[in-house]
């Protein structure tokens, strides 16, 4: 059975949507022309996703990351990811001490994950092994080190640049890292008047400051909050029949069948019935609609798909499929 509002949920509904609402106008203060990209982003976050930021250099995804951190008032640290980064640059690492009267003993030390907000910058750099180091914090806000398991704050989010067009000197994301990011976000170049507006507001001697709207635990209160929004049968089976029509052995979409060699998992269901559910928060709505499922549909499936060659061939992205999928809704 789908949930129904109570009515004991509409004052708290009305209360995260205006804080939600707030940290957008914060962060559209530095970041311009791109709500696409900060409502995408947000709405990852208050799913308890992680992000995935892709774009070419320049167009400020490093510092969208870090204007999000502190409006919702997040401890952040950042990772450079390259190619001689180790795992326990990452995760952190035991080293011997020996007190005053000669005993020895291993004290741990926390690395840069142990934070509320992470940001690896190009994370297409980092060697496959070094990567590895952020899967087990990814679905299980957890990491072990010799043989320990350490706790990660929480809300603890993960929030990865990568360049889509150098990559000489990089290793592409394994399929179980890409599968741990609820969403791809691609960012793309801004429009004139954006690019005159970026141009005015970061040449002179002044810049934007941006202030904290989130409280501590703002954001986990609405993450549990979004857990409980009522949501359509119609809408549940959109969700299914969009991540099943995107597998070729259960699809009716002939490109699915023809060009897909890797296809969502139910992972990809999860992250969409969540993120749903916290954009129509996102736009003050009190239930998600099928046209929800349609608008994140790409940004939840495509990188969790892969093609074979013949795709390229025929001239079949992704994208294209996943809009032939779309359309049978």
């Amino acid at each position: 059975m789908a949930k129904t509002a109570s009515p004991s949920s509409d004052l708290a509904h009305s209360a995260h949507a205006d804080l939600i609402s707030a940290a957008r106008a914060e962060i559209g203060k530095v970041i311009f022309g791109q709500n696409q990209v900060v409502d995408q982003t947000l709405i990852s976050l208050i799913s308890g996703g992680h992000v995935l930021l892709i774009g070419v250099p320049g167009l400020a995804k490093t510092l969208l990351v870090e204007t999000i951190a502190s409006v919702l008032g997040l401890t952040s640290n950042r990772i450079q990811c390259t190619p001689d980064l180790m795992p326990a640059d990452i995760v952190g690492s035991e080293v011997l001490e020996e007190d005053a009267k000669g005993k020895r003993s291993f004290r741990f030390i926390e690395g840069p994950v142990f934070t509320q907000f992470l940001m690896a910058d190009e994370i297409n750099r980092a060697s496959p092994r070094t990567q590895s180091a952020l899967l087990q914090a990814m679905q299980e806000n957890e990491v072990s080190i010799a043989g320990v398991n350490h706790t990660l704050p929480k809300p603890f989010h993960v929030l990865a640049t990568q360049n889509p067009i150098e990559q000489e000197g990089t290793y592409p994301l394994p399929e179980a890292q890409l599968d741990r990011f609820m969403m791809q976000v691609d960012v793309d170049y801004p429009d004139a008047d954006t690019e005159r507006q970026i141009l005015l507001a970061t040449t002179g001697n002044e810049s934007a400051k941006v202030k904290t709207v989130f409280k501590k635990t703002d954001l986990v209160t609405i993450q549990h909050f979004i857990r409980d929004m009522p949501i359509g049968e119609s809408v549940v089976d959109a969700i299914l029949t969009l991540v099943r029509s995107a597998r070729p052995e259960t699809s009716n979409v002939d490109s699915v069948k023809d060009f897909v060699t890797w296809a969502p998992g139910p992972r990809a269901s999860q992250g969409l019935m969540l993120a749903v559910r916290a954009r129509a928060l996102l736009d003050g709505r009190e239930a998600p609609s099928i046209d929800d499922v349609i608008a994140l549909a790409k940004p939840v499936l495509q990188h969790r798909m892969a093609l074979g060659y013949k795709a390229a061939s025929a001239g079949v992205t992704k994208s294209s499929i996943i809009d032939e999928i779309c359309e049978s809704l």
